[in-house]
């Protein structure tokens, strides 16, 4: 066998192998569902997908009963926030981040309010009228005042 002959061998099966790695081994946070998450007191029971993203984008500002919408996100590099931003809005945390950025340097709109943790972000949601958010699983207790957005 010639030396070419071996290295591309060698070199194909590190490939198989690495392929494989990465098909058997996900992480189990992948198969999460993402849960949109709003104060009790807010009336919807579903949304739609293109609301959420309105609201998301900060362009719309309160809930149909005048109630001012709270937004509460995590940190861009959150891998929470990456993968609601990917599967919820399609579009990469930057290019939300970088809308934010435009409406509060342009003085016309402001960025959501950006919690440390997915604790702290339900426990923002449940003591804030009109608020809203994401979680990967809500925690419940018996003093719990969120509550699951169905996506229409």
């Amino acid at each position: 066998m010639s030396k070419i002959h071996h290295i591309t061998c060698r070199l194909f099966t590190c490939y198989l192998l690495v392929l494989l790695g990465i098909t058997l081994f996900k992480p189990v946070t992948e198969c999460r569902a993402q849960l949109i998450i709003v104060n009790s007191g807010v009336e919807k029971n579903a949304i739609s997908k293109n609301t959420l993203c309105a609201i998301f984008g900060m362009r719309l500002r309160t809930w149909s009963d005048g109630t001012p919408i709270k937004v509460f996100v995590l940190s861009d590099l959150n891998a929470t926030h990456k993968k609601f931003c990917k599967r919820k809005l399609n579009v990469f945390p930057h290019q939300l981040r970088w809308n934010w950025d435009r409406l509060v340097f342009s003085g016309i709109g402001q960025a959501p309010i950006e919690v440390e943790s997915e604790e702290e972000m339900q426990e923002r949601i449940a003591s804030t009228p009109g608020a809203i958010g994401y979680l990967e699983v809500p925690i419940y207790d018996e003093y719990t005042k969120i509550k699951i957005l169905d996506i229409e």
